[in-house]
Order: C-alpha cells, then structure tokens, then sequence
C-alpha cells in the first residue's frame, strides 16, 4: 500500500506526494500561493481548491497535532490567525470564516484551514459545516477558470502586500 497522496494544484498539475506541506517547505513542490510566513508557521493559499482566500496555516516543523506544538509555537500561531483572519476581512471584505483542525487524514501534517464563506456557497450549499465536502468539491471541478483564478491570485497578492508592508 503506497503512502503517496495524488493531488492536483490549481493549475493542473498532477502529483503523488508524501506530505503536501513537506513537499511545499523543502522545495519539492512550488507553491506561488504563499502569502505569510514566521518562524514556525507558513500561510498559503489551498494548493488544490481554488476558492479566493482559502487558506492553509501550515507548521514548519512536521508535526500531526495542534497538542505537539511548543508553547512558542502556540503563541505565534494565535497572533499569525489573528493578524490574517482580520486582513482577511480588511483586503477581501471576508465577513465569516469557518477553522478547521483536521487530524484525520492520510499522511497529515499540522494544518489549520481559514475557510471563507461567500454567498454563492451559502445558496448552493448552506451554511453548516458539513458543506464544506460539497464546496470544495464543486471549487475542484467548477473554479479553475482563468477569470476566478485571477480573484486567487488576486487574493493572495493582497495578503502578501500586507504581511511585507506590516512586518
């Protein structure tokens, strides 16, 4: 049984990888959606869903669970979500985000999901957590079009400037 997991970026590139995060912070695998980063923690856009700011807070150190983290890294953690919920909310008029921990899946790697609700979703799919599954299905299959991955990008590109402007 491989411990490979398949993956495709938002520009379609196909990849087998151990652990996506590793893969990211040594290099193995670009990801041009990095917007943040501190000593311990790294904040990117999803390299797989293409929803505009979605994005994954990921630890440096490999590590499974929010409970490994030293008591430096939990503090830095709070303040790097705090100092990009609300930038999320300035920039991209976020209003509501769901966090999420997940510790169940395959070759995991601490991760914490700041992820945007918009209306669209709320329509489509409604607003309980459980449609989460269901969105970012559809963002797989439906979003990667040209136009809203510009709003990705752009996205992105308006973290990025307030994380350099405000370091």
């Amino acid at each position: 049984m491989s411990n490979l997991h398949k993956i495709t970026d938002l520009k379609g590139r196909k990849r087998e990888l151990d652990c996506i995060a590793c893969s990211i912070q040594n290099g193995k695998v670009e990801n041009p959606g990095k917007m943040a980063e501190n000593e311990h923690f790294v904040a990117e856009q999803d390299y797989e869903i293409p929803i505009p700011g979605f994005v994954i807070i990921a630890s440096k150190r490999h590590v499974y669970s929010i409970d490994e983290l030293t008591q430096i890294e939990q503090e830095t953690l709070i303040k790097f979500v705090f100092r990009l919920r609300k930038a999320m909310r300035e920039l991209l008029d976020i209003k509501c985000v769901y966090l999420v921990h997940e510790e169940d899946t395959q070759n995991s790697h601490f991760h914490l999901w700041l992820f945007p609700r918009f209306k669209w979703m709320d329509d489509k799919f409604g607003t309980k957590v459980q449609s989460l599954k269901p969105i970012m299905d559809y963002a797989r299959k439906n979003l990667k079009t040209e136009q809203n991955l510009h709003k990705v990008d752009d996205a992105i590109e308006k973290l990025r400037q307030f994380f350099t402007k405000s370091t």
